[in-house]
């Protein structure tokens, strides 16, 4: 397999429906202390598509970003990148030609290569879930490494201990009209969606002059779920950051939903390329029985879809409806509003200092907010 890869201008990264690999998320990153580097890259179809000839080539880029671990050491990492999606059984020829190239591009004190693939993952057809329609899940980590190995050379691409972005999402049709909209959405949630309404409850449009009641309304939500919170600067990037004069931009909404002056839940919602995305959200523990989420939610669809995106991303749930999952509450609550649930292969790593990359990986297990 030949890929021909060049680094290019960030203000250059192709639009994209994926926020993670935007000119927009580079400013944010570069804003938060991360170096950036974008790639464009060119492959023949052939040789990452299965039945499939000729000439015809494929062009296309990704973002990266210089993840830190110490003073001397960086991770490469790419959130949900590449986009472009081989065919299952050229997956891991394909990483592995990617990452021995992008060896001369990386500092000096990179350990590796994380790819948080965005990409379907291989074990959803039919034999893969149960008699109710519940994923089983993916096999063991041993499993899956050998089955994303297969065709390559040296074997190295590793299953990661952690994934940073949400391996499960939901996804909505936007292409479909309100009423078909709430039509396939679960009864209750259809009734709390009213049941806001007829409360008085409020969402209203906002940026930077509310970022103190976001801040607050997270604090407590991290606080109750006994989450890591980080700085209001960390939320202040994703508001203040402009790539207006690059290819692919974003529009950012601080949406806030209130009852009587009272701020009672907020969220973050970044439209990029056809696709609405859930980024951040947030509520108070005083009048959940007046559903504000519920309201607010259904605001940001459907300004997603008045904005023009077809499809809408509720942005990370668990798996399945296990309970015992930390994020059980969020797909109890976003699986309400209909959709596909969508599966992600998840963090791959490509080490290139192996035992430097074996020490970050058994510290990273430790880490605070690992779950399988």
């Amino acid at each position: 397999m030949k890929i021909d890869v060049c680094k290019k201008e960030i203000r250059d990264i192709q639009d994209t429906p994926i926020v993670q690999q935007t000119a927009f998320w580079s400013e944010v990153k570069t804003c938060q202390g991360l170096e950036t580097m974008a790639f464009d890259f060119k492959v023949r179809n052939r040789d990452i598509y299965s039945q499939v000839g000729g000439f015809a080539c494929t062009d296309a880029d990704f973002l990266v970003l210089q993840q830190p671990l110490n003073a001397r050491q960086s991770l490469a990492y790419l959130p949900y990148g590449p986009e472009i999606e081989p065919s299952g059984e050229n997956q891991g020829a394909f990483l592995e030609e990617l990452s021995e190239i992008m060896r001369s591009y990386l500092p000096k004190g990179c350990i590796g290569i994380r790819y948080d693939l965005n990409w379907r993952s291989h074990w959803c057809d039919a034999d893969h879930f149960d008699e109710k329609g519940i994923w089983n899940g993916a096999p063991d980590k041993q499993y899956q490494e050998f089955q994303l190995n297969y065709n390559t050379i040296n074997w190295n691409l590793r299953k990661s201990n952690m994934d940073i972005l949400p391996s499960t999402t939901i996804f909505l049709d936007l292409s479909l009209s309100e009423e078909e909209l709430l039509k396939q959405m679960k009864p209750k949630t259809r009734y709390n969606i009213l049941l806001a309404e007829r409360k008085g409850v409020r969402v209203y449009r906002t940026g930077i002059d509310k970022i103190d009641v976001w801040y607050q309304l997270y604090r407590e939500t991290a606080r109750r779920n006994g989450l890591f919170v980080n700085k209001a600067d960390y939320f202040l990037s994703v508001l203040s950051a402009r790539a207006d004069d690059t290819a692919s931009p974003a529009t950012v909404e601080l949406l806030v939903a209130e009852h009587d002056g009272e701020p009672l839940a907020a969220m973050f919602l970044v439209m990029t390329g056809h696709r609405g995305t859930y980024l951040y959200g947030a509520s108070s523990s005083e009048k959940r029985n007046y559903m504000p989420t519920y309201a607010m939610q259904w605001e940001a669809i459907k300004i997603s879809k008045a904005y023009g995106c077809t499809e809408y991303d509720m942005f990370g749930v668990s798996p399945g409806p296990d309970t015992s999952h930390p994020m059980y509450g969020l797909y109890r609550f976003k699986t309400g509003f209909g959709g596909e649930l969508f599966h992600h292969l998840g963090c791959w790593d490509y080490p290139l200092d192996k035992d430097s990359y074996a020490l970050f990986q058994a510290s990273e297990m430790g880490a605070q907010g690992y779950y399988k």
